[in-house]
């Protein structure tokens, strides 16, 4: 569950490129696309050009690369070259890598488009909701501190969280110990200590924090239909605080704020 220090220098190496593979898909007009298409170009993105291994694939029998979640879609969403992204979508692109041994794992919900305020106020709310829950990562906290911030900040702009999914651990495995839930209660918990590595990862929803597994196995949905957005990144205590391992340079006035 503790890494050494080299270790989270590898680990450090991993999000340092899968940030880079963000920012490539930052640089695309999303609509148009399939989420094939997509799995596609962040495939040969993560192999060719940063020589690294895209880690789900493979994993647990999945045979893609990322996993695309579309609108009412919470997680797992699987490529297929028939979804289309259009104008007004949102999507989680949920993507791990890894190399030297060590893996990162991130997510980030992308607005295709001209996406009403209603969408836009959801997903800027999960990213801040991810914040809120990083800002609590420091030697001597508790898991219950992140999952408590997380969902009190969700509940307060009236929204809810989903449980049945979770962050983790993370290192030479994708999913490591411990569990790192999104909701809680303060100063419950794992204490967190200098050299823990795990994800945060919480899935917002507009309605009810149902869900449900459609026919493919994979495939998680909102039991409601509403919309879920959902943002992740792979997060390292240190000696004072905390080191987004995954972290995108447009996201670092953010470190200053997160709590």
């Amino acid at each position: 569950m503790v890494k050494t220090p080299d270790e989270v220098a590898l680990m450090r190496r991993s999000g340092q490129l899968l940030a880079s593979v963000f920012e490539m898909l930052d640089g695309l007009t999303l609509a148009g696309l399939s989420t094939a298409q997509i799995d596609d170009l962040v495939e040969r993105f993560i192999t060719v050009d940063l020589a690294a291994r895209p880690a789900s694939k493979g994993q647990y029998g999945f045979e893609h690369v990322l996993n695309c979640s579309i609108n009412h879609v919470v997680c797992h969403g699987v490529p297929d070259p028939g979804a289309v992204l259009r104008d007004g979508d949102i999507v989680n692109l949920d993507i791990t890598l890894e190399k030297n041994g060590f893996i990162a794992d991130s997510s980030k919900t992308y607005v295709v488009g001209d996406v009403p305020p209603a969408t836009r106020r959801l997903v800027r709310v999960a990213q801040e909701a991810l914040w809120k829950g990083i800002g609590q990562v420091r030697p001597g906290a508790r898991l219950g501190d992140i999952g408590a911030a997380i969902e009190r900040h969700a509940k307060r702009n009236g929204y809810s969280v989903v449980r049945d999914y979770c962050g983790h651990g993370i290192g030479r495995e994708m999913h490591e110990e411990p569990q790192v839930l999104n909701f809680g209660r303060a100063g419950t918990g794992l204490e967190l200590c200098e050299g823990m590595v795990f994800t945060i990862e919480p899935m917002v929803n507009q309605g009810t924090r149902k869900v449900a597994t459609t026919g493919d196995g994979w495939t998680v949905v909102t039991a409601d239909g509403k919309l879920s957005a959902q943002f992740e990144h792979t997060v390292a205590v240190t000696g004072d605080g905390v080191e987004v391992l995954t972290l995108r340079r447009d996201e670092m006035p953010r470190l200053e704020h997160r709590a």
